[in-house]
């Protein structure tokens, strides 16, 4: 095996010896293909003078779509305002938008102060029930009046209301007939709710003060301040609106009547047996 090889190097050294420029090393380049070289890299260092002719690149745009047949656009104005957009929370976003709540007619106007027993003219307050230890007093449904159809009382009267509504049943049909033009502008009241006997007499029954149905007024007042006692003018057009309230309450008294009575007129609702009771 040896042998062979180095049979094999002899032949080939001639060969190699006749062989020109044979050498690991590169040879050098012929001039001409030197100057070329030279000539292209020198040509790429230095900067273009002129752009280069442009170049078909083809569009990377979509094609125009063929027209087709459609509703005709509406122009909206420029100077229309967008329409705002809608705000949706959650809930609405589930249930849909809340729905308008149907139109109701206004409440009619409420009298001015407060009326009360059902009537726009009498003008009070409701009260609590009115007990009392006494056996007969009390009021179940007490109110108590400041005025009565433009009529002012000389002070907040405790009654019930079948007694203020005869009250201004007298004051309408009895009282403001009687005084024809001079207008009347309050009553001077000496008396209403209070737990007694009749005439304060030890013993004697349960006046209808005690109870709520009585009232008594001791004076007309007059337009300017003018004060008609009962006591003092007990004239003509005095005891005329007194003989009105009989029928209207169930108990009229009054100067004459039975000596308790001389200085004012005293009203009450009692239910008598054998009709109003009127002296």
């Amino acid at each position: 095996m040896l042998g062979k090889c180095v049979f094999a190097i002899c032949l080939a050294l001639p060969a190699w010896a006749d062989a020109p420029d044979a050498s690991i090393f590169p040879r050098a380049r012929p001039a001409v293909v030197a100057d070329a070289v030279d000539t292209a890299i020198a040509a790429a260092t230095q900067p273009v003078a002129e752009a280069a002719a442009p170049v078909a690149v083809a569009s990377v745009r979509p094609r125009a779509r063929p027209e087709t047949t459609s509703a005709p656009v509406t122009t909206v104005s420029s100077s229309a305002a967008p329409a705002p957009r809608e705000r949706r929370g959650f809930l609405a976003s589930l249930f849909g938008p809340p729905r308008a709540r149907p139109q109701t007619e206004e409440a009619a106007p409420r009298p001015s102060g407060n009326s009360v027993c059902g009537d726009p003219a009498i003008i009070g307050q409701q009260l609590e029930p009115i007990g009392s230890r006494t056996r007969g007093c009390g009021v179940d449904e007490p109110v108590q009046i400041t005025s009565i159809d433009g009529i002012t009382l000389s002070q907040p009267s405790t009654i019930d209301c079948a007694t203020a509504t005869g009250l201004r049943r007298w004051i309408d049909d009895g009282l403001r007939p009687a005084f024809g033009d001079s207008r009347i502008v309050g009553l001077q009241i000496a008396g209403h709710y209070v737990c007694r006997t009749r005439n304060n007499i030890r013993g004697a029954p349960i006046s209808e003060h005690g109870r709520g149905k009585a009232i008594d007024i001791s004076g007309i007042i007059l337009e300017g301040g003018r004060v008609l006692t009962v006591q003092d003018n007990w004239n003509s057009a005095m005891r005329a609106a007194y003989r009105a309230g009989c029928g209207i309450f169930g108990t009229t008294l009054g100067p004459g009547s039975d000596g308790y009575h001389e200085d004012h007129m005293h009203f009450d609702t009692a239910d008598h047996r054998n009709g109003a009771y009127c002296r």
